[in-house]
């Protein structure tokens, strides 16, 4: 007898503690202070966490969309998706910060990072280890960096970011450059002279102060010859005898990016957060800015 309502009483705690645990699960998550998301989110970033910020920087946009750092939290949100490899979250959080906030003080910031988001392949640990050329590959998104990074510099000349957006768009122009030629190159290899001419005056054109300005002479040079155009070829080896006499014709001089500038690697830093709300008491110490001057 003892035994059977010993037995009864096991079964009604285990069915007890069951429909608890499921009362608990099924409950509403309880909301953290606002702050206490913001403060996590500083120390996961701080600790290069970021899957975990994103965690916390989301938080506070859906559960505290007016709060105190709801602002501060869509920045830092475009920063941490890009630390993440999430470009096309950062991008569109970029996007979406523009759309929100376009008078906002720091709006340049969103600019920036939403060109700096649109291409970032050359960022892999593969292509930095085996100095990948990307001008073979797919440039779309290049282009559509260069694009953006050129609005934001037509808009914010004198943003504190314009010397990093100037020269990544160095960088991008002439890596689109050398994907031209590079379709130049193979047009001259199966005789499509006017297809690889159409190549290299795009260049010329509409890349100019490219490196690969003597590149694209020396296809139409080339082109203009095999096609017998006599006077156009004459013109070509006139222009590149007086401006590029003392180049060697097999060198072409490289504009290289450097990412340091995002990972705070330079001692002499500064701090890109700090100020970047001017009118708020909101401070930031968790991202360096430094930049290596390959030029």
């Amino acid at each position: 007898m003892r035994y059977k309502n010993n037995f009864k009483l096991f079964i009604l705690m285990h069915i007890m503690s069951i429909l608890i645990i499921s009362c608990a699960s099924d409950g509403p998550e309880i909301d953290q202070p606002e702050k206490i998301y913001y403060d996590q989110a500083q120390r996961r970033m701080a600790a290069n966490n970021f899957f975990g910020a994103i965690e916390s920087l989301e938080a506070i946009e859906t559960r505290y969309p007016f709060g105190k750092y709801a602002e501060q939290a869509q920045v830092e949100l475009i920063y941490a998706y890009f630390m993440n490899s999430n470009n096309d979250a950062s991008h569109a959080a970029a996007e979406k910060f523009i759309r929100l906030q376009p008078r906002h003080p720091n709006i340049d910031y969103a600019y920036f990072m939403k060109g700096l988001s649109s291409y970032t392949r050359d960022n892999s640990l593969m292509v930095r280890i085996t100095n990948t050329d990307l001008s073979n590959r797919d440039i779309s998104g290049a282009k559509q960096s260069f694009a953006e990074l050129t609005e934001f510099l037509t808009r914010f000349p004198d943003s504190q970011y314009a010397p990093y957006a100037k020269q990544r768009n160095i960088y991008l122009r002439n890596m689109i450059a050398r994907n031209e030629l590079s379709a130049a190159d193979y047009y001259l290899s199966i005789d499509a002279y006017v297809a690889a001419i159409r190549r290299a005056k795009y260049v010329i054109e509409n890349i100019p102060n490219s490196s690969e300005n003597f590149r694209a002479l020396k296809v139409l040079r080339q082109s203009y010859k095999a096609l017998g155009y006599e006077e156009l070829y004459n013109d070509v080896v006139e222009v590149i005898d007086l401006n590029y006499s003392d180049i060697d014709i097999q060198k072409s001089e490289k504009s290289e990016w450097s990412w340091n500038f995002l990972r705070g690697s330079k001692p002499e830093a500064k701090n890109w957060l700090n100020g970047l709300f001017k009118n708020s008491s909101i401070t930031n110490s968790f991202v360096n800015f430094s930049i290596t001057n390959a030029f």
